[in-house]
Parts: structure tokens; C-alpha cells; sequence
């Protein structure tokens, strides 16, 4: 993880012709999952919408689960093994299913509510 410090990356979402995010990926949160998805970066996607709340792309991280959670903040992002899919939560969410939690989105999280079906999504590391 070289941006950020040892527990955290800072990492850029970028919804492809829309706009980009900053977010970090939390290693304290779930340590193997996010070593998993650090080691697969870049990620790229077509945007998937979850009613107003979660906006997921699929992904080629395989991991398995890991300190699952239920109940999800604004700009929280969490990863799904079932799909290997990377959650961005819209709003404040509980799920009906357990997913892990990787990190959070730090900056423009209302344009979350911007993303169509199907735009691209990427997710790379962020380089000064």
C-alpha cells in the first residue's frame, strides 16, 4: 500500500466520463480481502444500481468473507463474495445479506447519486 500509510491506500473511483472520487481502502477493516483486491488493481466495471442505496460493480477479486456487517454508512464501501462484487453505498443502508467492509468514498459522495446502469466504474491507486 503505498499511498496513504500502512493501514490504508488512497485510491481513486472514477465513474468514466462523469467524475472521480477519492476513497481509501481500510486494512484494519478486513485485512485479506483488501490485500486481495490491492494486489488486482486496476478494477473496472459496468455500474449496477440496488434501488437508491448501493451502487456495485463486479470485479475479479476472488475472497472469501470476513468480518461481515449488515449496517453501512453513506460513501461506506464493502465487498461481496458472492458475484466478487464491490459495493458503494448511496445512503445510509442496512442489508439483507452480510457483506465486508473495505473502505469509505472521502470526497463527492452526493454525485454517487449520479451513476446510471451501465456507466463504467474503475477503481485504481491514487499516484502523486
Amino acid at each position: 500500500m503505498s499511498v496513504g500509510s500502512v493501514s490504508t491506500a488512497k485510491m481513486i473511483l472514477e465513474i468514466k466520463g462523469k467524475f472521480t472520487m477519492e476513497c481509501e481502502l481500510k486494512r484494519h477493516l478486513s485485512p485479506k480481502t483488501v490485500g486481495i483486491i490491492m494486489r488486482s488493481i486496476p478494477l473496472d466495471g459496468n455500474a449496477h444500481l440496488i434501488g437508491s442505496n448501493i451502487v456495485y460493480f463486479e470485479s475479479k477479486v476472488n475472497s472469501g468473507v470476513e468480518r461481515q456487517k449488515k449496517e453501512f454508512k453513506k460513501g461506506d464501501i464493502a465487498f461481496t463474495p458472492a458475484g466478487s462484487n464491490i459495493c458503494i453505498f448511496v445512503n445510509d443502508t442496512i442489508t439483507s445479506k452480510p457483506m465486508t467492509p473495505i473502505g469509505k468514498i472521502l470526497s463527492n459522495v452526493e454525485q454517487l447519486k449520479d451513476v446510471t446502469s451501465g456507466d463504467v466504474i474503475s477503481l485504481y491507486q491514487l499516484t502523486d
